[in-house]
């Protein structure tokens, strides 16, 4: 099975073992390519977890209608694999209800203790 996020790389050689623990995302936008792919699969749990505690909400409902269909990396600042902070400009492809559309965010990244996580991000509306 191909992975969501549209890398090309089949889910479990791509953001499986990240979602799952296994391993953990090595650059920003790894990190933002598992979280589309949490967002893809449902899986809430994941996006709380990979989210930085100072901005992390209480809890996270996903809406069941919305099917997350395609992501495109638009822009990186930084975010390697030696980095402290990285920022991930991209616009992700949905359907809601049957109705297409999209969103894009340029999302900011904290690497401590070696491992990534979501801070926040501004929409471009």
């Amino acid at each position: 099975m191909r992975c969501p996020c549209t890398s090309g790389d089949t889910f479990d050689s791509c953001c499986g073992p990240v979602l799952s623990g296994a391993i953990a995302a090595p650059t920003a936008v790894r990190l933002m390519r598992s979280r589309f792919t949490a967002f893809a699969t449902g899986d809430a749990a994941y996006l709380l977890r990979s989210w930085h505690p100072t901005t992390r909400p209480a809890e996270l409902d996903l809406d069941a209608g919305t099917r997350w269909t395609r992501l495109d990396i638009l822009d990186t600042v930084s975010g390697g694999p030696f980095d402290t902070d990285g920022v991930v400009e991209f616009e992700a492809f949905f359907r809601d209800s049957g109705t297409p559309g999209s969103m894009r965010e340029r999302s900011r990244f904290l690497r401590e203790n070696r491992i990534w996580t979501y801070l926040d991000g501004k929409l471009d509306v």
